[in-house]
Order: structure tokens, then sequence, then C-alpha cells
């Protein structure tokens, strides 16, 4: 069966976790902070907080800018679910809005209508790791007196016009699970132009002990200490960041394949009836996800033909005003209903052959037998 996502990874990682056992101290510390400095750097980022996954990295964000009971954020209904647990994890209301049929970004119109005076923070979604329209976003933060958290799981190494994701801007929050551009095994990083944030964050990851931080950056522990707020055991230890160190001197590579067979799905699926692919700008992007839409009727056929062809399919996202925990019958939302009857996500990684990425195109193209009519665009 050829999956639909899969890390990358082999004997240099390994190799990486073998020296953090020959240190002898395999929680948060050196390699911490060797992988925080090198993101930086990457990034191009003035502040960089390592966290053990991205949706504690979106608590986290929310948490350090004073977000909890009473306070709305909107995000898209289209997206993962953690989106939406990191908000309500605070007693905030996530505020879900509609996604671009063409490109499962951020509706910046319809977001922008259910903006109110109870809003304190939007969080727009860099789906499949194209940047959402961010001057217009940052743009809101004076107008309507809000922060800015980007959902940038999708997006590590995408760029917005000539700027890197996460070197500008208010807050990004990126993830490196086991499926993501780089991986970390599981880890997360916060980023933000914004130092004393960043100083809260790092208390805050680990269970809210002051200046706990500088002391794990060298291998040891604070024995005397102070705990002046609420915190969270969200920490990054030094077998996350060795991996990540060794994954991300491979990001140009990963990123240079994953647009390759992009663009190639694209130009194969071009016209091709009852397949509808997403606009999407591979310059700027650094892939995350192939997603095609297809004929709400026809989903779970064309599904079901993918998988008797040994190719494994998903679907990225369920809608989270569908969920029993966020439904609200006063929440309409027809643009996300339709999106969520129709995304397919096709295999996308680094793992895939050229005999893999042709058998796939060969199958979606076989498929299209019983596939009578396209989406509504």
């Amino acid at each position: 069966m050829i999956k639909v996502a899969k890390a990358k990874v082999g004997q240099e990682e390994l190799d990486a976790i073998q020296s953090v056992f020959e240190a002898g101290w395999l929680g948060m510390g050196n390699f911490t902070l060797k992988f925080e400095e090198a993101l930086q750097a990457f990034l191009g980022a003035e502040q960089v907080v390592a966290v053990n996954t991205g949706t504690s990295a979106l608590h986290l964000a929310l948490l350090a800018l004073g977000i909890g009971p009473g306070d709305e954020v909107v995000l898209p209904s289209l997206t993962f679910v953690a989106s939406f647990q990191a908000v309500s994890a605070t007693g905030a209301t996530p505020i879900p809005c509609e996604s671009d049929p063409h490109t499962l970004l951020m509706d910046l119109d319809d977001a922008q209508k259910r903006i109110t005076s109870r809003t304190k923070v939007i969080m727009p979604v860099h789906y499949c790791g194209q940047a959402c329209d961010m001057e217009r976003i940052l743009s809101w933060r004076e107008k309507y007196n809000v922060r800015i958290i980007e959902d940038a799981a999708h997006a590590f190494g995408s760029f917005y016009k000539n700027k890197k994701i996460g070197s500008f801007g208010d807050v990004a929050c990126f993830s490196f699970d086991p499926i993501k551009n780089i991986t970390c095994g599981e880890g997360g990083a916060i980023t933000t132009t914004d130092s004393a944030l960043a100083e809260k964050i790092k208390n805050l990851r680990l269970l809210g002990v002051d200046k706990e931080s500088e002391f794990r950056y060298r291998n040891e522990r604070k024995w005397i200490y102070d705990v002046p707020t609420q915190g969270y055991r969200y920490h990054m230890s030094n077998i996350n960041a060795a991996i990540g160190l060794i994954q991300l001197k491979k990001i140009e590579e990963f990123v240079e394949k994953r647009r390759r067979i992009c663009e190639y799905y694209d130009k194969s699926f071009s016209g091709l009836s009852g397949v509808s692919t997403l606009r999407v700008d591979y310059t700027r992007t650094a892939p995350f996800m192939y997603i095609v839409r297809i004929v709400a009727r026809e989903r779970e056929n064309f599904m079901n033909y993918l998988k008797s062809c040994d190719i494994e399919t998903g679907i990225h996202y369920i809608p989270n005003h569908w969920h029993s925990f966020y439904y609200d019958e006063a929440i309409k939302l027809p643009k996300a209903d339709q999106l969520g009857h129709e995304i397919v996500t096709l295999p996308l990684h680094c793992c895939l052959s050229d005999n893999e990425i042709e058998h796939i195109v060969k199958s979606v193209k076989s498929s299209v037998s019983f596939i009578t009519e396209g989406v509504e665009t």
C-alpha cells in the first residue's frame, strides 16, 4: 500500500539519537537550544521557542497573549481539530469561518465579517503549505485591536511574497510531527517578533518555573526556583531536537521533491474530468499535502478505487463545525460544508518512488470512468 504520508528518516537520525544517549541528558537541554538556534537562522526569525507539539505551540501562544473565557478567536472551520482544541483549552470560543474553495485558505471576507468586540485573535491556517494573505490579515491588528497567530503547521519552509513564514508578523506556530515537511518524531515551535512574549512562553512550557530554560540549555536543573504562573509540560526533549537538527539539513531537498511531485500531479490532472486541483503557487510554497476535489457523491467510490490499486488516500479535514463538541445550529458555512464532502488527499512525501508516482497518476486517471461530473467551482 502506498501511504498517503510518511516520514523520511534513517541512519543519520538514529546516530543523532545515539549522541543524545551518550551525552546522558535525554530531556530538554543543549540539543533543544541548538535546534532553536538552527530554526532561528533558517527562518530568519527574531525569537524561537521549541515545544513538544504544534498543538502545544498554539495553546501556549494563546495563553501567553492572555486569551481566556469570554474571548473569541476567528479561524477557518476547515482545519485540523488541533487548532480548535488549542482555542477551547484556554476557555475562549473558536469562531469558525469559510475557506476559499480554490485554495482552501481562510476566506478573508467572511472572516472579517465575523470579527466582533470579543474577538482577540485571528488564526489564519496556511493550508497545505500555501501562505494566506498576511498583508491584509496583519492590517487587522491595529484596525480591530487583535493579535495574529499563524497556524503554520503545514508551512515550514514556505514564503509569503519574499519572506519566510515565521520571519515576520506577530506569532507563528509550527509542527514537526511524524508527517510534516520535517519531523522531530514529535515537536513544534513558536516564532515571534515579541521578545517579552517569547520569554513568557519559555516559562509556560516548563510548568511555569521562572527562568528554568537557561539551566536546561546547559543540561542542568534549577533546584531553587519560583513558579509565578500556571504552566504546562510542553518542552521539547534533546531526543526530538536531535532528530530535528538532522531533518533541518535536508529541508531544501525535501521541499524540492515535494514541489516536483505536486507540479507533476497538477500537469497530469489538468483538464481531467471529475478531478479539480487547487490553485497553489509552488514558487512560494513548501507543500505539505496534495488535495483534489471530487464531486461529493463519487468521493467514496474514488477513494475505494484507489485503495483497490494499493493507494492510501485521506480527508484533510473534517470541518470543525460538524464535530459535536463545536456544533452550533446557528453556524452556516456552505463553502466549508461543500469542501468537507469533496476533498481527498493523495500521497505526497519524500519516500515516493518515480514508479509509485506514475502508478498514482495512472490510477487517478483511470478512476474517471465512474466520475461523471466535476465539482462546482
